[in-house]
């Protein structure tokens, strides 16, 4: 007798497995929900996909970002280029045709005689004295406060990051008369009138950079922390060798603002540095107001020069925003 040997059914298999279609089928569904997620989110602009395919509208768009480019390119960098200009064109030309390319040549003598009868050279490194000092008080202030308030956390940190942030809210011009009467009559020393350290100490009591670091060091892995305490590491090795290097960005941004902001500030160098042998330029441009608009202009130039260079400098640190710096790995 023959038996005969029945052959189960086969399997049905479920969809989006290999024995469904095998990894072809796999890969070109991943393909296609890929494809639907990017024009889904293309959809989601002003102009969806099928719109940017006409060439009407591609073409349209694309002149407007380039009209607006333009717009803003003229919009900043025209009274830089236009500043830059009059520091090489004589005054006369200046006044009759200023927006015309040098139509009776260009000269150097705005610049010498900014340089040599003005003495713009001097008051020049004065400010980069000025921007140094307040540059360094500032940053050591903020990263030390940022470390404490944020990495070491004591139990008071709240308390002093409420006040912290609770001086944000006072007006600087309340602080003024205060302030000048400190430095004029401090409670140990000397009057620091004429003296750097009367623009540098203020400085670098900036609530906003302490908070801005404090914000920035929050962001950072704690796990790098504890296992550089796990490690032996105190709280100086901890700041100077872990904190530091992952704080690059902020710190450039913190320079930055540091620089820019004591580059151009006048009220209170105006008051606490009144001799020429320390007075910044920022000063000293206001006393310039009368003489020839040709070495105004090129004095002007002169002063913009530091501000340029910092942003030439910390762009890419500055507009990067966080980051850790490569100090974490994988």
């Amino acid at each position: 007798m023959t038996t005969t040997q029945s052959t189960p059914p086969p399997a049905t298999a479920r969809p989006g497995t290999v024995e469904a279609g095998g990894p072809a089928v796999l890969v070109a569904a991943q393909l296609r929900r890929r494809r639907r997620r990017r024009d889904g989110e293309a959809d989601r602009g002003a102009l969806s996909t099928a719109d940017w395919r006409r060439p009407a509208v591609k073409h349209t768009w694309r002149a407007m970002h380039l009209v607006l480019l333009v717009v803003l390119l003229v919009w900043c960098l025209g009274p830089l280029l236009l500043l830059g200009k009059f520091a090489f064109t004589p005054t006369q030309d200046i006044l009759a045709t200023p927006l015309a390319l040098f139509p009776n040549g260009a000269t150097t003598a705005n610049l010498e005689q900014a340089w040599n009868r003005y003495h713009i050279g001097q008051f020049f490194m004065n400010t980069v004295w000025v921007a140094l000092g307040s540059w360094a008080v500032q940053v050591l202030v903020a990263t030390t406060g940022g470390f404490v308030l944020s990495v070491l956390r004591p139990a008071w940190a709240r308390v002093v990051n409420a006040l912290v942030v609770g001086t944000l809210l006072v007006p600087a011009v309340v602080l003024l008369i205060p302030l000048y009467k400190i430095v004029v009559d401090p409670p140990v020393g000397a009057s620091l009138v004429n003296n750097y350290l009367a623009v540098w100490l203020p400085a670098g009591a900036s609530a906003f950079n302490v908070v801005l670091v404090a914000r920035f060091f929050d962001s950072l892995p704690r796990e790098v922390f504890e296992a550089a305490r796990m490690d032996g590491a105190g709280p100086f090795r901890l700041f100077w060798s872990v904190v530091l290097p992952m704080s690059r960005p902020i710190i450039g941004v913190v320079s930055v603002f540091a620089v820019i902001a004591s580059w151009k500030d006048f009220l209170w160098p105006f008051l606490v540095l009144k001799s020429d042998a320390v007075k910044p330029l920022s000063v000293y441009l206001q006393s310039m107001a009368n003489v020839d608009k040709g070495t105004l202009m090129a004095a002007l130039a002169i002063s913009t020069l530091i501000p340029i260079a910092m942003f030439l400098v910390f762009q890419r640190m500055f507009l990067r925003g966080a980051g850790l710096g490569g100090a974490v790995k994988g």
